[in-house]
């Protein structure tokens, strides 16, 4: 209820101010008129000025709160009414400046016309003696008057596009602030789902496939179980190292330094960890030359995300590797597996790999397929731009 009552307080307050302004502006031309009255005029004569005069110009003022509602129709009554009141001459020109703030020319100019007659008409109303005024002169003042409240509403007018342009730019800045907020969050969310994808998806899938096996295989020798059993621990240990490590650079920690990005190097011991977690996996590597930070560490993911998968989706496949490519040319990387050879209870899918992947190749310049190979097995494979800057690889 204060909500309303408030701007409805000050809209009254703001009518009021004006209501006050047009009766104070009328003064003047009614005092003058007066003045001009010959003393003693007879009753008939005089009774006008000082009974019909003040009840038009009252009137007039009652109809000013409507001009808003009804610009056009209100500055003509108002401005044909002061034609027989003095007094309304101020109402007059509110509404002349109320009209001339819409900036519309043929509105603005039909009520100045209208201002300038009425003005004619009142000089014979009242028994006014004064020496005789040449005609131009008697339109100047009037005609004058009108030019001040134009140009008076037309600055109120431009102000107010004015400021409701700053308005509308500061709101759409507003807007577009917050929509590049909401895109910032969303590549955040999106950056910190790969980034977690990328440290646990690996490791967790190498361990749910051990545990897998200790928990489908009966005739396992004491010795092979140990093995398994370190390597569940051993990879548990590892993913809640780097998931430590990816949380610290997440959460802004300025003492804890950025992990190492994996390299193309690093390739064998990523496949020498599979391996050890008891998968099938064969390297085929004709790569000459060192590729760039950018297309070696987004090779060693396309590496990663297919034994990922395979490892997930296909236990007990064979799993072939190969990398290819020179520098001036591109780096070719594949990873194709055969069918599942084993049953096993599959873990939840992120929804995140190949997602994720795709976008990294994107930005790499490079391309990204995967499909159900022939004859079963799926196959991913990846092209990759590599620009000659005869980087030699190490041995």
């Amino acid at each position: 209820m204060n909500t309303n009552s408030a701007p409805r307080s000050a809209r009254w307050q703001g009518q009021a101010w004006r209501l006050v302004v047009a009766a104070l502006l009328g003064l003047p031309f009614w005092f003058s008129t007066a003045a001009l009255v010959p003393p003693g005029c007879a009753e008939n004569t005089c009774s006008w000025l000082v009974t019909g005069d003040p009840l038009v110009a009252l009137a007039c003022l009652a109809l000013l709160p409507w001009r808003r509602r009804f610009p056009f129709a209100v500055a003509m009554v108002v401005t044909v009414a002061s034609g027989a009141s003095t007094l309304a001459a101020g109402a007059a020109l509110l509404t002349l400046c109320s009209i001339s703030t819409r900036r519309r020319p043929v509105e603005i100019g039909v009520v100045v016309l209208a201002f300038v007659t009425a003005s004619q008409v009142l000089s014979g109303i009242h028994p006014i003696e004064a020496p005789p005024i040449p005609l131009w002169l008697q339109l100047v003042f009037p005609a004058l008057s009108a030019g001040i409240a134009v140009a008076i509403g037309a600055a109120i007018g431009a102000r107010r596009v004015e400021v409701r342009s700053l308005l509308e730019r500061a709101e759409s800045a507003e807007r577009e602030q917050a929509a590049r907020a909401a895109q910032a969050r969303a590549q955040e969310r999106n950056r910190i789902a790969r980034e977690m994808h990328d440290v646990l998806a690996h490791r967790i899938s190498l361990v749910a496939m051990q545990a897998g096996v200790l928990d489908h295989t009966d005739d396992l020798t004491a010795e092979e179980n140990r093995t398994l059993v370190r390597g569940i621990a051993d990879g548990s240990r590892q993913a809640l190292e780097e998931l430590r490590d990816v949380l610290g650079v997440l959460r802004g920690d300025p003492d804890r330094p950025e992990p190492p990005q994996p390299s193309f190097d690093r390739v064998p011991d990523l496949i020498a960890d599979s391996r050890g977690s008891g998968m099938d996996v064969t390297l085929t590597d004709t790569v000459v030359g060192e590729p760039s930070a950018v297309i070696g560490r987004t090779g060693y993911r396309i590496v990663q995300e297919g034994l990922t998968n395979a490892a997930k989706h296909a236990p007990g496949a064979q799993v072939l590797v190969t990398l290819d490519g020179t520098a001036g040319d591109e780096l070719r990387v594949g990873v194709r597996n055969s069918p599942a050879t084993t049953a096993g209870t599959r873990p939840p899918a992120s929804g995140f790999g190949l997602l994720g992947l795709s976008e990294r190749v994107a930005l790499a310049g490079g391309t990204l397929d995967h499909r159900p190979a022939p004859g079963g097995g799926y196959l991913l494979t990846a092209r990759l731009p590599w620009p000659n800057r005869n980087h030699p690889r190490g041995g």
